[in-house]
């Protein structure tokens, strides 16, 4: 389990100055939009302390700041320094902060709900990540996880699969100069939960009213829960 978390961090920092653009490459531009739902999932008023778990280089925290503005604050936290140096060039707003999701550094209750985008497949505990997540949310408080999924038509299954294990990873070291990060993505996605799995871990762990949607044909899915009173 430590071998995975020293993997996915040594794969981080190796692609961190890119990994905006490729985002943005790879997922034809529909990343923004997905980020965009995330934060719409949460009904924000525009007060409130919002924590982004597994920030990485801040491009959800900074749509969270884009809706709460002012009033409110957001703060992000990740393992990766390489990522963070990256967020804070781009989220001069985010309070950013290095720990590791599987241990946060905030006392029990402390936000008033939290997001975790594109992280959940690359921690060794996904169960103890949500844990840990939801006890540093408020009670009522909503978390939201934004993952990465797989069509359920069985001819988008094959075309998907052709485009993660073929094309992705020869755009990603072609963009990058890394090769084995974007062989990473591809196993990641195909191993990880299927959207209703992940529902009942989230309902499993004292988060009530747990629903998803996917977006875009099945390739994304979007869990949100709230934290029991």
């Amino acid at each position: 389990m430590k071998d995975k978390a020293a993997y996915v961090h040594r794969m981080f920092s190796a692609i961190a100055s890119r990994y905006d653009l490729l985002n943005t490459l790879l997922s034809f531009h529909r990343d923004k939009y997905w980020r965009t739902f995330t934060v719409s999932s949460l009904g924000l008023r525009g007060d409130e302390m919002v924590l982004d778990v597994a920030t990485g280089t801040g491009k959800l925290a900074q749509e969270l700041h884009r809706r709460i503005g002012r009033k409110g604050k957001v703060v992000g936290i990740d393992f990766c320094k390489k990522m963070l140096y990256e967020a804070k060039a781009k989220a001069s707003d985010v309070e950013l902060v290095l720990a590791t999701s599987e241990k946060a550094p905030f006392p029990d209750n402390t936000f008033d709900c939290a997001t975790i985008g594109f992280a959940l497949r690359n921690v060794p505990d996904v169960e103890r990540m949500l844990l840990e997540t939801t006890r540093v949310v408020k009670m009522g408080g909503k978390v939201v996880c934004l993952e990465f999924s797989r069509p359920r038509h069985h001819v988008l299954q094959k075309i998907y699969r052709l485009y993660l294990f073929i094309i992705l990873p020869f755009m990603g070291w072609l963009i990058s100069g890394d090769k084995e990060a974007y062989l990473y993505l591809p196993c990641s996605i195909m191993e990880f939960y299927e959207p209703v799995q992940l529902q009942r871990i989230m309902q499993n762990i004292d988060l009530k009213d747990v629903h998803f949607h996917t977006l875009t044909l099945g390739v994304v899915a979007i869990h949100t829960g709230t934290k029991r009173s």
